[in-house]
């Protein structure tokens, strides 16, 4: 079976094993980039708000570097982060139909109000999960797709609620040493064999939780094409 993107190229701006799976069960073929960008500098007060900007500022370091490649090679060394709004559209223009669409998908963890993003300890790691054990956490992604060629960017946020049983100390104490949630939003994996069973009610949908949800990027892919 053919891919859907047989007439244009997407380029993944993420390294999650499960935005990856995501994408390619959704019959997509890609390659994966991931941006240069300090997130930390890029703060904002809701979560919603946040999860919107960390992708743009993904996708405007990617339009820049793919763009400078393909028009400008030896302009490709400079640090995107200098590059102007200006230098972005002139390059697009001489794009001759080349068709890129971007797809990013960013979350973060949602807990009493306070946002989480990844944990920056074990230690924080564990205060979060134990946090979730008999009670709720929310999730907020987003998705930006960008048409490199008629200069168009779409992007939309996504909310699901995660419900919660007790989680025993021991499983804590495995999903720490395995280290693997240290590099999830909240800590929270929501498909990890060992949350999973301890998972009481979704509110939402899983892919959503894991960082892409299909529906909305496909609907974005939709309308930046």
């Amino acid at each position: 079976m053919a891919p859907k993107n047989s007439s244009f190229k997407i380029i993944l701006g993420s390294s999650s094993m499960a935005r990856r799976k995501i994408l390619a069960d959704m019959g997509y073929e890609f390659t994966v980039m991931t941006a240069d960008i300090d997130e930390k500098s890029i703060r904002k007060e809701n979560a919603e708000e946040l999860v919107v900007a960390l992708a743009e500022a993904k996708c405007i370091w990617q339009d820049i570097v793919l763009l400078s490649h393909r028009n400008h090679p030896m302009k490709a060394r400079t640090n995107p982060r200098n590059c102007s709004s200006h230098s972005v559209n002139y390059c697009r223009h001489n794009l001759f139909g080349y068709i890129l669409p971007t797809s990013i998908g960013i979350e973060v963890a949602v807990y009493q109000g306070i946002i989480r993003e990844k944990p920056s300890s074990k230690e924080e790691a564990r205060h979060f999960i134990k946090s979730y054990s008999g009670g709720q956490a929310t999730v907020v992604g987003s998705v930006v797709v960008t048409n490199l060629t008629k200069g168009i960017r779409k992007g939309a946020w996504e909310r699901s609620e995660v419900y919660f049983h007790d989680i025993p100390d021991e499983v804590i104490d495995s999903l720490i040493e395995e280290g693997i949630i240290l590099n999830v939003a909240g800590g929270l994996m929501l498909e990890h064999p060992l949350t999973l069973p301890f998972v009481d009610t979704l509110i939402g949908t899983a892919d959503s939780v894991m960082g892409l949800p299909r529906s909305l990027t496909e609907k974005l892919i939709e309308e930046a094409l």
